[in-house]
């Protein structure tokens, strides 16, 4: 399981790359831990975006998810979900964030890519139901963006 960590800890770090980017946010909720952070898709470096199909912008930024079953005496296992996005920023705009799963070994990400302006707010509502779950999680994500 720590192998799971180290893999999510990886992503999440070049996903990260830029000090510009927040660092990375979690809520634990009923047994589960899930990650999430947001930042400007052209913070990555032109490999990753293109081994993750991702558009680098300025003004387009990236959602990364991941949800992990609390194990005890463990890091904790990544788990599949149906996760839902959606986004409000100051002016009441409302959008859902179309999500892609990918999984690479022992690890699970939702990520999602949509447009911002220069200081835009947004405020993110995150609903995932683990595999083999009927209770929906939730956390909330506070994020504003900086364009270039």
């Amino acid at each position: 399981m720590q192998r799971v960590k180290l893999i999510f800890i990886s992503l999440v770090a070049l996903l990260l790359a830029s000090s510009f980017a927040a660092a990375e946010n979690s809520t634990r909720t009923d047994g589960y831990i899930i990650h999430h952070n947001a930042f400007l898709s052209n913070e990555l470096s032109p490999e990753m975006a293109s081994r993750y199909n991702i558009r680098r912008s300025p003004n387009r930024a990236v959602i990364n998810i991941s949800i992990i079953k609390d194990v005890p005496g463990t890091t904790g296992t990544a788990v599949t979900a149906r996760v839902k996005v959606t986004s409000r920023n100051l002016r009441g705009q409302v959008r859902t964030i179309p999500l892609r799963e990918i999984k690479e070994e022992n690890a699970v990400y939702y990520i999602g890519e949509f447009l911002v302006e220069n200081q835009e707010q947004v405020t993110f509502t995150i609903e995932a139901t683990p595999e083999g779950g009927n209770k929906p999680l939730y956390a909330t994500l506070k994020q504003q963006f900086f364009t270039r």
